[in-house]
């Protein structure tokens, strides 16, 4: 079993942390919030007043963090952890940054010999608790599979997506397509609604159907459809709505970066900064279909 340092338990980062140490590995945390760093001393995580105490000296450091400048302030720097971390250990980021930032990280890395993976998640709070997240991995090969037990823990299914900085490629791709097919069920759902289909029913035919996605199947944004989704618990405790603008808007700068067209991401982008802006960002991003059905800003609410 390894010992692992982790940075940031929030609501994937607990969850996240917590299956390592139930699958026996020595898990020494940090967070900014004393409430979260208790609920993970209860969950048998040593919790760490300070990032060097939770990362320094472990072999295996894993961060959960809200944006990319978070990240490159954490390792990178004169002062940051890479330049105090022996050589030859490794450096896991889950957290969902912009891939230039991630490509960054990883040259950072090399200079001190540290290994690094950029290894963004898909799941959801649900998958983080239930340990069947998806994890889209960039870096070396050897690193890959030096990391997989660990990853494993955590996680269903631990995909190489190629080297340094695809994984953030793939995570942000995988948003885009979900925040947009987010709105283009919500708007069915709503439209059905209005000409009399029961969302059910509706939800019985496309399942099967040239419209069927995981939005409809998996995560129906109306209430009562599955009872383990958002949508059914006032859409709370899931990927919240200003993290899924935060990922369109890194979609946006990777198109512009490549040269990429992509109107619907743009589009999409749009609708939930009016959403967020109206002060529903801490709800999930399910709840987008509340505002395609008319509701007032700030009534997101069931």
């Amino acid at each position: 079993m390894a010992e692992i340092g982790f940075i940031g338990l929030g609501r994937m980062g607990l969850p996240m942390a917590a299956n390592l140490a139930k699958a026996g590995h020595r898990v020494r945390a940090f967070d900014l919030s004393p409430e979260t760093l208790e609920a993970g001393r209860q969950a048998g995580i040593q919790a760490c007043p300070s990032v060097e105490d939770a990362a320094l000296g472990a072999p295996f450091v894993i961060s959960m963090v809200p944006t990319g400048r978070h990240v490159l302030d954490i390792f990178g720097g004169p002062s940051g952890l890479l330049s105090r971390m022996a050589a030859g250990s490794m450096v896991i980021d889950s957290s969902t940054i912009a891939v230039a930032e991630a490509r960054a990280l990883h040259e950072a890395g090399r200079e001190h010999g540290i290994a690094i993976l950029d290894a963004p998640v898909s799941g959801g709070v649900m998958g983080a608790q239930a340990g069947t997240l998806t994890f889209m991995v960039g870096g070396e090969e050897a690193d890959f599979e030096r990391a997989r037990p660990i990853l494993a823990a955590m996680g269903r299914n631990i995909v190489r997506a190629g080297p340094a900085g695809n994984g953030q490629a793939a995570k942000i791709c995988n948003n885009l397509l979900a925040g947009i097919s987010m709105i283009a069920v919500s708007e069915a759902f709503t439209l059905a609604k209005r000409l009399g289909l029961d969302p059910l029913t509706m939800r019985e035919i496309v399942s099967t159907s040239t419209g069927s996605c995981h939005a409809l199947t998996s995560y129906p944004p109306v209430p009562g459809i599955l009872p383990n989704v958002p949508s059914s618990r006032e859409y709370q405790n899931g990927f919240a709505a200003d993290l899924m603008l935060k990922d369109l808007r890194l979609a946006e700068r990777a198109a512009m970066d490549t040269a990429s067209s992509s109107p619907l991401g743009t589009l999409a982008a749009g609708i939930y900064n009016l959403f967020c802006q109206s002060g529903n960002g801490g709800l999930d991003y399910s709840a987008i279909i509340k505002m395609i059905e008319g509701a007032e800003p700030g009534t997101a609410k069931t």
